[in-house]
Formats: structure tokens, C-alpha cells, sequence
């Protein structure tokens, strides 16, 4: 009897422990890093203008899977759901030309990175 009586209370601090956290707003994913992260950037010409009929390139590195993107009117490019331990290398592309490469490093802790590329187009 007095070792159901000592589980029996043992088992109630648990549950009074538990509840008190969970009053605080404590949360088992409230510390959790993001799981995914998303690239957005413009891509722009030398003067700064949006270059509308650019396509961007988005290279994983782990996997060298390529995604592409033809920005918008405003040359703006978007990247959803992206891994945050890979890093990758994005370019964009007007006509034959190419713009310098850049790289979103698996230590750049910002869940929304923006990454501008200026082209000097001919």
C-alpha cells in the first residue's frame, strides 16, 4: 500500500510539473530551429533598373539538383522551402549572358535571406 501511495504521488508532481510548464507557454518546439527558409532576391541591371527577362538558377550543393525561376515583373525571384543545412549557389541568366555566382551558406542562420544580383547587360 505504501508503495502505491509513493508511485501515486511521484506520478502526481509529474503531472502538476508538467501542467505548470505548460502554463508558462512552454513548448517542446518553442527553441526548435526552422525547418525550411526561403531565398528571395531581384535581379538588376547596372543602373539598378529590374531586368524582367532574366532566369534564376538555384544549386543545391548536396544533391546538385538545379531550380529555375523567371522573375517577375519587377525582377524580383522567390525560393520557398529550403533546406537550412545545405548550402547553395545561385546565378541568373539573360540571353547568353551569365551573372557572377553567389552562395547561401548552410551558416547563414536567417530564415529569409535576400540575395541581390546585378547583371551588366549588353
Amino acid at each position: 500500500m505504501k508503495r502505491t501511495l509513493a508511485l501515486f504521488c511521484i506520478l502526481l508532481a509529474g503531472v502538476a510539473a508538467w501542467a505548470q510548464a505548460r502554463g508558462q507557454g512552454w513548448s517542446p518546439t518553442k527553441d526548435k530551429t526552422p525547418t525550411t527558409r526561403t531565398l528571395t532576391g531581384r535581379v538588376l541591371n547596372g543602373a539598378g533598373s529590374p531586368l524582367t527577362n532574366a532566369v534564376v538558377y538555384l544549386t543545391n550543393t548536396r544533391t546538385l539538383a538545379v531550380k529555375t525561376y523567371i522573375v517577375a515583373g519587377d525582377g524580383t525571384y522567390r525560393f520557398p522551402s529550403l533546406s537550412p543545412n545545405v548550402d547553395y549557389q545561385v546565378y541568373a541568366q539573360v540571353g547568353e549572358q551569365k551573372s557572377d555566382t553567389k552562395t547561401l551558406s548552410s551558416f547563414d542562420g536567417r530564415q529569409d535571406p535576400v540575395i541581390n544580383i546585378h547583371m551588366n547587360v549588353r
